[in-house]
């Protein structure tokens, strides 16, 4: 896995030294590059690990702890409560101080919270209200991650090369969702839910660790941040600058769009292993834990190089970026609506398919803020998925009490569909790459 990752960023560093004198100068050096995109795509893996223990173990929870669907879905969403809290201050920080530290502090955050998760459910105190109360505190260390990155990718990454570079370090929340599964899955059948808590608390710890000992401490890699243009330009921005970038049209149709996305992909990361496993009660857990997330890790890849040829070969990055939103969104969505009680094998492919074309929206909407911001795209950033956490909170909640309602899976998954093309219609027509920070400055 090492060998190719070292071959994708060395795809990445040739590319970007085409780049102008300007732009380059606010890239990292090359043997630095290597290694963050590397730590950035690991960490990108734990945090997926620590976020999907919990709707990988919530069967087994809810049976121990005697939850209700309603419980579950209080227990799940209780994450988003905490993760909308964070998230434009975490992007705020990572424009004047760094997203590489930002991240280093969240890092250390919550991979305590989930290392202690299991102590926290055998307190006196009710496991409703303490796992609860966990999932709030790790979605509010979590939450300033994917603004860091955009701040990040922003200031270190060329536009043409921003698809490709987020699609990679992407495949890291798809190999962590795979990791837990097919581990937790083992751990589950063989002994309880604790271990995996503690696992993946460790690693994470262990990243934060090796991180703080050999990158952010290590003379000359961090001291760079200083001279990047990016903090400065932050300084400059007023309140009517963010009123007048936040109501231009294009910026309203990635907001909305991101929204509708983010919420549907909270719900099926924390719906789908129960979906699974009470449609399909004697299938192997592996199977369904494991096999959408490997597809997913392809295709995310596939999605960035297919963006970054798209736009090499002389295609517009508007036209690229609604491209790629219209698979994540609009082909996706097909796929689910076909998830109608169909055999096991034909349900697991379907939904691999539905969550692998989701991937593209790392090459869409996602880095659609890079282009319209660059100067303050870890804020914007913050502010886009704050609205999509408080919309994940609704959704998941929203699922799980139509479940126990209808006692039907099929209705889930036609709300996930006009949601979807809902924000897909609304980024169709108004959506647009064109930079509108420095206009407005």
């Amino acid at each position: 896995m090492l060998s190719s990752e070292e071959v994708m960023i060395d795809t990445v560093l040739d590319v970007s030294g085409t780049k102008s004198k300007a732009s380059t100068a606010q890239t990292w050096p090359r043997p630095v590059a290597r290694v963050w995109i590397t730590m950035l795509l690991l960490i990108t893996w734990l945090l997926y690990s620590a976020r999907m223990a919990m709707p990988v173990c919530a069967v087994t929870m809810a049976t121990q702890f005697s939850w209700s669907k309603t419980d579950s879905g209080v227990v799940m969403s209780g994450f988003f409560y905490g993760y909308c809290l964070t998230q434009v201050l975490g992007g705020y920080a990572s424009d004047r101080i760094g997203g590489e530290r930002v991240l280093l502090l969240s890092s250390t955050a919550w991979a305590f919270v989930t290392a202690v998760t299991p102590l926290l459910a055998h307190l006196s105190i009710s496991p409703l209200v303490t796992m609860t109360t966990a999932r709030f505190l790790m979605g509010l260390f979590q939450g300033v991650h994917y603004p860091s990155l955009a701040s990040v990718c922003a200031q270190r990454v060329g536009e043409g090369e921003r698809g490709f570079v987020m699609g990679v370090i992407g495949c890291g929340s798809h190999l962590g969702v795979l990791f837990v599964g097919g581990l937790g899955s083992v751990i589950l059948e063989l002994h309880s839910w604790e271990p995996v808590f503690t696992i993946v608390g460790l690693l994470s710890a262990l990243w934060a660790f090796g991180v703080w000992q050999c990158l952010v401490t290590a003379p000359g890699v961090m001291a760079e941040k200083a001279s990047n243009g990016g903090p400065k330009l932050h300084q400059q921005q007023s309140a009517a600058f963010w009123l007048n970038l936040c109501m231009k049209p294009a910026v309203l149709s990635m907001f909305f769009a991101h929204l509708c996305h983010a919420a549907c992909s909270y719900t099926l990361i924390s719906w789908l292993p129960t979906f699974f496993k009470e449609t399909y009660p004697h299938a192997k857990g592996w199977v369904f834990n494991m096999v959408p997330w490997f597809v997913a890790m392809v295709s995310s890849l596939l999605g960035g190089s297919l963006s970054r040829y798209l736009i090499k070969n002389g295609y517009s990055v508007s036209v690229v970026r609604k491209l790629m939103q219209g698979c994540a969104m609009g082909l996706s969505s097909v796929f689910l609506l076909l998830c109608r009680n169909p055999s096991f094998g034909l349900t697991v492919a379907y939904v691999s398919a539905a969550v692998g074309l989701g991937t593209f929206n790392s090459s869409g909407v996602t880095v659609n803020v890079h282009d319209l911001a660059p100067s303050c795209a870890g804020a914007l950033y913050g502010i886009m998925n704050t609205c999509a956490a408080f919309t994940g909170i609704l959704l998941v909640y929203f699922s799980g009490y139509l479940v126990e309602l209808t006692q039907s899976w099929d209705v889930v998954f036609s709300v996930l569909t006009l949601v979807n093309v809902a924000g897909l219609s609304v980024f169709l027509a108004f959506g647009d790459a064109q930079r509108l920070d420095l206009e407005l400055e």
